[in-house]
């Protein structure tokens, strides 16, 4: 309690903090994408609940993987050697990661291009089996993104309780706003393209980082952000036509 007393009277303190709960949100942005696509395949009834349920689950994830701190840091230290490149743990969690997110986005992408094949959809069909598959595939890829950004806070703040306070903040922001981005991607189908076309980048910068390649965040961010500008303008012309044509109608 000392700590945090002392902590709260400290301008560095609320800096590293309001500098990680940004960093949170942020990085947060690619699990709503990943959390979005994937609870839209359940039933109607099921979604908000599935998505409460993998988010507040992932949230007591996160808070103990804090409580292992020391242990999450340890992961860097190298394990073995191939290709000229020393892995660590966190090494092989980002290129597992990477991969399960690739193949996700491509499997999904393909049926999306190709609607008839219905035997190809894992997402679909993990869906019918239930609760159980979404949120399970909603935590693997959380811890995934736990341990990266868990180990980059540790570089921010030697302060526990300020990454405590980091997290819950950001996952609440993400208990929020998953909803309303998911109802966003499922009125406009041309996003879901988009959404997965951000999985198979974010999947692909991570397998990068993994074999020790260093991707800046902020390019892959830029990337995002310009791409949904453009969708976004893609839309308003889209919308603009419709309503012209509308207009011609009732004249």
């Amino acid at each position: 309690m000392q700590e945090i007393l002392t902590l709260a009277q400290s301008p560095e303190a609320w800096v590293a903090l309001i500098t990680l709960i940004v960093m949170e949100v942020v990085l947060g942005i690619d699990n709503l994408i990943f959390i979005s696509i994937l609870t839209n395949k359940l039933p109607p009834q099921n979604r908000v609940s599935a998505r409460r349920i993998g988010i507040g689950l992932a949230l007591i994830m996160r808070l103990a993987l804090l409580g292992t701190v020391a242990w999450i840091v340890q992961l860097t230290e190298p394990v073995f050697e191939a290709l000229g490149h020393a892995f660590s743990w966190k090494d092989m969690i980002l290129l597992a990661g990477g991969l399960f997110l690739v193949w996700k986005a491509t499997k999904e992408i393909h049926h999306n291009v190709d609607p008839s094949d219905h035997g190809e959809d894992f997402i679909a069909s993990s869906a019918i089996n239930g609760f159980a598959a979404a949120i399970g595939q909603i935590l693997l890829l959380d811890l995934v993104f736990s341990v990266d950004s868990i180990i980059t806070a540790v570089g921010m703040t030697p302060h526990l309780p300020i990454m405590v306070a980091a997290v819950i903040v950001a996952v609440t922001v993400m208990l929020l706003a998953a909803t309303p981005l998911a109802n966003f991607i499922e009125r406009n189908p041309t996003i879901v393209m988009l959404a997965l076309a951000f999985l198979l980048m974010i999947g692909t910068t991570l397998m990068a980082e993994g074999m020790g390649f260093h991707v800046p965040k902020g390019y892959v961010y830029a990337a995002m952000a310009f791409s949904a500008l453009v969708e976004m303008l893609n839309m308003m012309a889209r919308n603009a036509r419709l309503r012209r044509q509308q207009a011609k109608k009732l004249h």
